[in-house]
């Protein structure tokens, strides 16, 4: 193959409207409807096949229609608007800037494997993706000083393709960086950014290109260039593509290339966010830059550690990335050396015992100082799933915290029921979205107008519906009168059932399907039918995965299911965002407690779509009983296929006995108790689960304290992370001189509310000081599994009885209820981020 070079030639635009090709190169344009006319106006159809890409838009329009249009007054008005709104949005004051205005010289740095931000950037492939863009869109909403690292996928994820069997077939096509948002890095002193990465026996050359949303930049590498060999240009072509070979290399890229983009690009971040374990070895790449700079490793190790957050978003142990000693000795060996361990303490940085690799949510969670999942039930779950690091601590105390995934309302949100936002909760309801006081003003939207939106956005979706099948049937060159018969199918008029999402086993699509005759009669029911919508990837080394969705295309295709089941293929952020705002009924049905969140069913609820869920992830939490559906129970199962027949029992009984009455039951032609639940949905959810919460979160309970920890313990050639290195050493090993001499109780022999006991405990401390211990009563009422909603009351030293023996008192009062308290002893340092950043505990025995 010859070598050529790539140009794009941009067209020339006429002066009074030539910001648009400035716009088309900053994502803000995707959450902000009137941005997005400005391209579609000019030319509908070229806007839809360019996917909703700008830059290719511009690329390919007509200029004669550009001058046109820029002598269009309507046009002209809409662009000056739009572009007044953009420079407000960029130089306005921000949320960060208001309330933090000391911090604005620190940065988060924000690593995820993949980001998805919109249909014209495909390097997603589902939640993971999602959730990362959202959280982008929401910082650069509030102004967070803060920076993202990812990898440019040459091919992103694949196309979906269902062919004329019902199989799912994956597509790649390589895509043309030039023609999209993202445009090269630029290196401070000029130049556009290389870095290299060592892999086994070589150097691989990164090129890093940046991605403007908003006020924030996204990095992403990407490996293919000439300087490198077939083999590594490729390593960077396919999200989650390849063997364990390609994982790890892409790893590495991610982690150890993006630090290193970073420094090159002469960005400091203070505070540095893991976003799922894909991302962990920026660890050893900072680690290694401290003791590139004479730190010891162990110094090094506890700096790097306490600037850290990382978010696990996998409940299932075989969802985490281990890899083989043999592939660590492959291709990260040269770091033994640099680090100054030995082969053993290397592995032990991430070693998983359990499954004999090197696990990188362990590497993650031993080097960060916060740690969270992303519900309050799987940080429940992620609590029991590492109880065996934390033992002897009580399950509540593990300090693993849990913050609740949200969603980018902007970005979900139908233009029509923005504009009813506007309306009745008022035109700044987009500055304070997760200001819980104002979305009670839905109820103030007229039945009939919540209804009439409804009702329209329910036919744009049907016809979207429609014409996916109909290409789908005319590339598989299916009989004609089944092509010119997908034009009915489907009704506005029918209640309908969206089920959309990543097609793992775990998710159950197949749980309506447990009992196809009960399903049938439902889809075909004279008076009160219902129809399903299914859309959803499996990857293609799923195997389970591709054949539910080879059944469900089967099922489809059955006479008493046809045009009343469908399938959508290649699911991606438009084909979500249809049916997210389209549907009656938003259908989740995970194996519990197997979803960490899930934020598809937030999403739907912004545009007032209801939940049926099962009380799994986020709907725990939201779910009040009219605000959506709960199907089945919150119960434990030790059979899966008790779990699978109770659940569909569950939902079928559901849906004959309340869904289905609700939605047709009318007065005065209006379905009023299920306008009551749509507005209860939207009344409950978008400001309890929007991403603008959640950043605010992130930045309250996380980064600001790792920015100014960070910054603490590395200043002084990380004097304090020596400082509390060495406490947490000397303290581990004499902890075996601690005990328990004894314990005394004082109590009255009638127990009232209120009444004092007194606590008394003899404590020997051996070599240690009392300063870096303390001596507490845990109190709380009785569980299976000891005490929970437990209060801390620390105890005092009252005298010295003999030389390291001291005894300690304090007073408690009961409260009603049966209680069960006792005495402890853990390390106490003003440096630790948690109670439990050093995990040792000594209990009072018989008590």
């Amino acid at each position: 193959m010859y070598s050529f070079r790539t140009v794009s030639v941009i067209p020339e635009l006429p002066e009074n409207i030539n910001r648009l090709s400035e716009l088309a190169r900053n994502l803000w344009f995707s959450w902000h409807p009137q941005a997005e006319q400005l391209y579609s106006k000019l030319d509908t159809i070229l806007w839809e096949k360019v996917n909703h890409n700008p830059v290719k838009f511009l690329l390919n329009v007509d200029t004669l229609r550009l001058f046109e249009a820029a002598k269009e007054a309507e046009y002209c008005n809409l662009y000056q608007r739009v572009m007044r709104d953009f420079d407000n949005y960029m130089q306005g004051d921000t949320w960060f800037k208001k309330n933090y205005p000391e911090h604005n010289n620190q940065l988060v740095a924000y690593f995820s494997a993949e980001f998805g931000i919109h249909e014209s950037n495909p390097v997603y492939s589902g939640g993971l993706g999602l959730l990362a863009g959202d959280h982008s869109k929401s910082a650069s909403d509030l102004g967070l000083p803060f920076v993202g690292v990812g990898i440019l996928y040459k091919q992103g994820y694949f196309c979906q393709r269902i062919n004329r069997e019902g199989w799912q077939e994956a597509h790649y096509s390589f895509m043309d960086f030039n023609e999209m948002t993202v445009t090269p890095a630029i290196h401070p002193e000029g130049g556009e950014v290389i870095i290299t990465v060592r892999l086994p026996g070589r150097d691989v050359f990164i090129k890093v290109w940046q991605l403007q949303v908003g006020r924030v930049v996204l990095y992403f590498l990407d490996s293919d260039l000439t300087q490198n060999s077939r083999d590594d240009r490729l390593l960077t072509s396919k999200l989650y593509g390849g063997g364990q070979d390609t994982r790890i290399c892409q790893e590495i890229i991610l982690g150890i290339g993006g630090v290193k983009a970073l420094r090159q690009l002469g960005i400091a971040p203070t505070a540095w966010h893991i976003n799922e374990g894909h991302a962990a070895f920026i660890i050893l790449e900072r680690m290694r830059e401290l003791i590139q700079n004479n730190i010891p490793f162990v110094t090094a190790k506890e700096a790097v550690r306490t600037s850290t957050i990382f978010t696990t978003h996998t409940p299932v142990p075989a969802g985490h990335d281990v890899f083989d000693a043999g592939m660590i000795d492959s291709y990260l060996g040269y770091l033994y050396e640099e680090l100054k361990l030995d082969r053993e303490s290397f592995l032990g940085l991430g070693w998983d015992t359990s499954r004999q690799g090197f696990n990188m949510t362990m590497l993650a969670l031993h080097h960060a100082a916060y740690t969270n999942g992303v519900s309050k039930l799987h940080g429940e779950v992620s609590k029991k799933m590492f109880s065996h690091l934390y033992l002897g601590i009580p399950l509540e105390e593990i300090p693993i915290q849990a913050v609740t995934n949200g969603v980018h309302t902007e970005t979900w949100v139908a233009p029509e029921i923005r504009a009813l936002f506007e309306n009745y909760i008022g035109s700044e309801w987009a500055q304070s979205i997760s200001e819980a006081s104002q979305w009670q003003r839905v109820y103030d939207i007229p039945d009939q107008e919540l209804w009439s939106v409804h009702q329209v956005l329910k036919s744009r979706m049907i016809k979207f519906v429609q014409n996916n099948i109909y290409r789908r049937m005319e590339r598989n060159f299916q009989p004609l009168e089944l092509i010119r018969e997908c034009a009915g199918y489907l009704s506005k008029d029918i209640l309908t059932i969206g089920f959309a999402r990543r097609f793992a086993t775990y998710k159950r699509a197949y749980l309506l399907f447990k009992n196809k005759e009960r399903l049938a009669r439902l889809v075909n029911h004279q008076e009160r039918p219902v129809q399903l919508i299914f859309a959803g990837k499996a990857h293609p080394a799923d195997g389970p995965g591709q054949e539910l969705i080879k059944m469900i295309n089967d099922i489809s295709a059955e006479e008493q299911f046809r045009g009343k089941i469908v399938f959508v293929e290649d699911y991606d952020i438009n084909v979500s965002r249809h049916l997210l705002q389209g549907v009656d009924v938003w259908l989740n049905t995970p194996r519990r407690p197997h979803e960490a969140s899930g934020t598809s069913g937030q999403k739907a609820a912004v545009n007032g779509i209801i939940n049926c869920s099962v009380l799994d992830g986020w709907w725990p939490e939201a779910y009040n009983g009219e605000n959506g559906f709960a199907i089945g129970t919150d119960k434990d199962y030790q059979d899966d296929d008790e779990q699978d027949q109770e659940d569909a029992s569950s939902l079928f009984d559901l849906l004959e006995q309340v869904i289905i009455p609700y939605y047709y039951r009318r007065v005065d032609g209006m379905p009023r108790e299920w306008l009551r639940h749509m507005k209860d949905s939207l009344a409950t959810i978008p400001w309890q689960f929007s991403t603008e919460r959640m950043v605010k979160e992130y930045t309250q309970r996380f980064y600001l304290k790792a920015a100014i920890r960070g910054l603490a313990f590395e200043a002084n050639q990380c004097q304090m992370a020596d400082h509390v290195h060495k406490f947490k050493n000397n303290l581990t090993n004499n902890w075996h001189q601690i005990s328990f001499r004894s314990v005394q109780v004082d109590q009255p022999q009638a127990l009232l509310a209120g009444n004092e006991i007194s606590v008394k405990a003899e404590v020997y401390l051996g070599s240690n000081k009392p300063e870096d211990i303390i001596v507490e009563v845990v109190y709380g009422k009785v569980s299976d599994h000891g005490l929970e909603a437990t209060s801390l009351i620390p105890m005092n030293i009252k005298q010295t009885v003999s030389e390291n023996t001291y005894l300690y008192e304090t007073k408690i009062v009961l409260k009603m209820g049966t209680s069960g308290y006792t005495v402890r002893i853990r390390p106490k340092n003003d440096f630790f981020a948690q109670i439990y950043e050093l995990p040792l505990v000594k209990w009072a025995e018989n008590f």
